[in-house]
């Protein structure tokens, strides 16, 4: 697979994270019947559930039989229709949500199991991007860093333009003479007062999408928690039906807290122009995010596959609500 114009890497795949479950927007993703559907199955704004739209992310880099997602048993009425798209070997089905540790570490062993040499670019299914074409140019670079680079993870950092004390930040070194930068520390949820030293020093809000080689993934966990890795890999090796069994002995595992941090070492940043990237993991950035969508008046593609939370239009909701009570001056919050 060709990525820019020049360089082949060889087995590109994406892994699309969609095995949340949402609960800090749950009083906004209720139907009719006032169940919960997870925010990744709504629409933003009329158009294509989230989901969808990663899926369309991942699909402008790798072809459709490379894409996989991740998913909750617990969420089948959701995704079990839409999802008919993928390869079956490339759904892959949590019994429970094991936090995003878990929920990466099983699909890339899955992957590295088929091709040993695949490079992966990792997607949650919880963004809003105004500019797509600037984070794909973006994916694509990372993906051609890691070919050369000695670490082979390289992170999406988003230029901090505003103090958000919701957001991890990524404090990158010194320029660096190539596009990647190391990494000096993480930072996850700081004070506001704190979050404005960041954004005045350069940190860059931790996107948390990004591309490695998949083994280079695979010993950052061997590190920190190789028996977790051990037992995976004997379910991806033999029998995948004993997957609920070995679940229901996982401990939560959260990527950026125990996996990331304290190994920067392994780890790079390339910094991304802004695109109008938000993370929509609570009711304050929904808002500003359908404040985005209402002041431009774009609307958003109809689906070509629909889920049962397409009919449920968070920004419409998020309006109407109070979840913009505390919102920055949209000055800020929409640049």
């Amino acid at each position: 697979m060709h990525i820019g114009n020049t360089v082949t890497l060889g087995p590109i795949w994406a892994i699309v994270l969609a095995g949340g479950d949402g609960t800090r927007l749950r009083s906004l993703t209720q139907d009719g019947a006032g169940n919960a559907i997870p925010k990744q199955f709504c629409s933003l704004s009329g158009g294509a559930s989230l989901l969808k739209q990663t899926l369309d992310r991942a699909r402008s880099i790798v072809e459709w039989e490379r894409i996989t997602t991740v998913v909750s048993a617990a969420h089948r009425q959701h995704w079990e229709q839409p999802l008919r798209i993928l390869a079956p070997a490339n759904l892959i089905v949590q019994p429970a949500n094991r936090g995003t540790g878990i929920g990466i570490l099983l699909p890339a062993l899955r992957i590295l199991t088929r091709e040993p040499a695949a490079r992966i670019l990792i997607l949650p299914s919880d963004h809003d991007v105004a500019d797509e074409l600037v984070l794909e140019a973006s994916m694509r670079a990372a993906l051609v860093a890691t070919a050369c680079h000695t670490t082979g993870v390289a992170l999406l950092g988003m230029e901090a333009h505003y103090p958000d004390p919701e957001l991890g930040y990524i404090v990158p070194r010194p320029e660096a003479p190539t596009c990647l930068r190391e990494i000096h520390r993480f930072v996850e949820k700081p004070a506001m007062q704190e979050a404005q030293r960041l954004c005045e020093q350069g940190a860059l809000w931790n996107s948390f999408i990004f591309a490695c080689r998949a083994q280079s993934l695979i010993e950052l966990y061997r590190a920190r928690c190789p028996e977790i890795v051990c037992r995976l890999e004997a379910v991806c090796a033999g029998d995948y039906n004993t997957l609920d069994e070995v679940y229901r002995e996982l401990p939560q595992v959260d990527f950026s807290r125990q996996i990331a941090a304290g190994q920067e070492r392994y780890l790079s940043v390339l910094p991304v122009p802004r695109c109008g990237w938000t993370d929509l993991g609570t009711p304050l950035r929904l808002a500003q995010a359908a404040a985005r969508h209402i002041k431009s008046g774009a609307g958003m593609p109809k689906a070509s596959w629909s889920t049962p939370g397409d009919r449920i239009n968070l920004a419409q909701r998020c309006m109407r609500g109070d979840a913009t009570r505390d919102c920055p001056p949209q000055s800020a919050a929409t640049q």
